[in-house]
Order: structure tokens, then C-alpha cells, then sequence
């Protein structure tokens, strides 16, 4: 078995046959499976999913849980189901729009043995149409290392093709976070580098069901924070500088919704992890960071003493 799409599910019953239509439209030479991790979705996620399976009983191995596990333990047991040399992950509600993407991740990889990852670009779609800024990641096509997937994740998951062997389960520090694809990939990108392909060939789908696009932005920063804290310590602490900078992003971030949101003690609180983590030799805004020190210090007053300097000065 050539490679495994391992695919996982739940009450995507309006989009799962889009994802696995576009599986089976792959144009390859080689041979491959589709093994679907159906986590007892509450729709009719579980009755198209038997449907495909019955078509196509050579292609599809169904996974059907007894009760709902979760993401992470179902993505975990999905791919340790996979027999491929080589794994893709397509989770029910994204879609493949090219092809020959499989074909060309695979021929990539079998020609450059020192890749453990090969990715490429996806368009966004939210509920309404494709999104403004639809096309992530932008950076440039080309080799990647661990140092730059640990600044930032550009690795969009429905884009992904892995060699097996890195793609065991996630150690135990990460069973409650809500952020694996990332640590997984890192973790993967320790044994190689990380090709991405300059095509667009998945669209990933944000909508109010899923769960990572459902998050608030707040959440979403905080779930981030503290994977990376726990990737530092998986990592034996050997890329601190690259995660520290990392945090520091997030512990800004974190302070400009704080401010946003009239909460001075916790502005400051995150100021300070972003100070403590180095943020004070990193090249951020100047602006930015005096106004966050100033409504730590003076609340909403650095305003008003703000605007009475400018009068004075003009």
C-alpha cells in the first residue's frame, strides 16, 4: 500500500461526500486506501459514509466509534489504522481540488528521501463564498525546516502528505489541546524538511461547526500558547529562542483584545509574559507597545493626556 488518506468525521453529513468524492477522483499509479474515522456523528454523517463504503468496499475502510471520542483520539486511532507508506490527512468537511495532488506529493516525496512533509497552498471558503485573503499560506513555494513551522503553522492539514513512520500518536502532554496538526507536523519535521508546493489543490472550509473556526480568536490564542509550551518541553528546550518569539506574538495579541476589551489587569498581565519572553529585542510597534504600557498604567486616561499633548503641540 502505496499510501492512506486517512480522513476523520463528524456531523459533516452536508459536506463528507464532497470529501471523499474528491478522493476517489485521484488520478494515480499507484495503489491507495481511504480509511474514515466516523466519531458517532448525530446527523446522517454515519449512513454516507456506510453508502461509499459499500460502492467502493475495496477503497474505504470505515472506523465506526461506539460514542463520540473527540478529534484528537479520533484523528490518533485513524492514522494508526493507515497501512500506506505514506499518509494524507482530509478531514470531512475540506475537499481536494486537484487531480494529480496526490500523484505529485507522493512522486516528491519518493524522490527526495530527506523530505518528511510535503504541503501546498488551499483556498479558504467560509459559509457565505471563498473568503477575502482566501489563499494560505502566502509564503514562498520551497524547502522549509522545523525552525520555521515552530514561527507559525503553514501547514494546512486537508494539504498535507507524510511519511507514516512520523506520523505515530502525539506524546501525552498534547492529549487535551485542541491544537494537533501543528504539534504533529513539528514533531514530523524533526527527521526532514518541509517542501510547499506553490499549487492551490484543497479548500478548507471555516463554518460554525467546526470546531477550530467556531473558537474566538481569544481561545484560539490561548489553546496555541499552551502547545507551544508543551512542544518547548517535548522539543528537550532546544528551540526555546524560535518559541519564545512565537509567544511573544501571541502574549501581544493576547494584550491588544484584552485592551479592546476595557480589561487593564490582564492587559498587563499579558504585557509582562510578552516582556518575560523577550518581546523587549524583538522589532513590534512601537506604537502598539506604548499604548498597551500606557493603558496598563494610566487606563483609559493616557487618551485624554494623549489628545491634550497633540493640542499643546500644535
Amino acid at each position: 500500500m502505496k499510501l492512506s488518506v486517512a480522513t476523520i468525521t463528524y456531523n459533516h453529513e452536508r459536506y463528507i461526500g464532497q470529501a471523499i468524492e474528491s478522493v476517489l477522483a485521484q488520478k494515480v499509479n499507484f495503489d491507495y486506501e481511504i480509511v474514515i474515522g466516523e466519531d458517532c456523528s448525530t446527523d446522517g454523517t454515519r449512513v454516507v459514509v456506510q453508502d461509499f463504503q459499500r460502492r467502493y468496499p475495496e477503497r474505504i475502510k470505515l472506523l465506526l466509534r461506539e460514542g463520540n471520542i473527540g478529534g484528537l483520539r479520533n484523528i490518533e486511532s485513524t492514522l494508526a489504522a493507515c497501512h500506506g507508506q505514506y499518509v494524507a490527512i482530509l478531514e470531512g468537511d475540506d475537499y481536494w481540488t486537484s487531480m494529480d495532488k496526490l500523484q505529485r506529493q507522493v512522486d516528491f516525496l519518493d524522490e527526495h528521501p530527506d523530505y518528511a512533509v510535503c504541503c501546498h497552498r488551499v483556498r479558504f471558503l467560509n459559509q457565505i463564498g471563498f473568503a477575502e485573503l482566501a489563499i494560505f499560506p502566502s509564503l514562498p513555494p520551497g524547502p522549509y525546516a522545523i525552525e520555521d513551522l515552530l514561527k507559525g503553522n503553514f501547514v494546512m492539514t486537508c494539504s498535507a502528505v507524510l511519511r507514516r513512520d512520523l506520523s505515530g500518536p502525539l506524546p501525552p502532554c498534547f492529549s487535551k489541546t485542541k491544537v494537533g496538526d501543528w504539534p504533529r507536523y513539528v514533531l514530523a519535521a524533526r527527521h526532514g524538511k518541509i517542501e510547499l508546493m506553490d499549487d492551490i489543490m484543497a479548500v478548507y472550509r471555516m463554518h460554525s461547526e467546526s470546531m477550530w473556526s467556531s473558537m474566538s480568536q481569544l481561545t484560539r490564542l490561548e489553546e496555541s500558547s499552551q502547545m507551544l509550551k508543551n512542544l518547548d518541553k517535548q522539543l528537550g528546550y532546544e528551540y526555546t529562542n524560535t518559541i519564545r518569539h512565537t509567544l511573544c506574538d501571541i502574549y501581544l495579541e493576547k494584550a491588544s483584545i484584552a485592551r479592546q476589551e476595557g480589561k487593564r489587569m490582564r492587559t498587563a498581565r499579558h504585557l509582562i509574559c510578552y516582556l518575560r519572553n523577550g518581546g523587549w529585542q524583538i522589532r513590534a510597534s512601537h506604537r502598539l507597545l506604548v499604548g498597551l504600557a500606557a493603558y496598563t498604567l494610566f487606563g483609559s486616561w493616557y487618551k485624554v493626556f494623549s489628545r491634550a499633548k497633540s493640542a499643546s503641540n500644535s
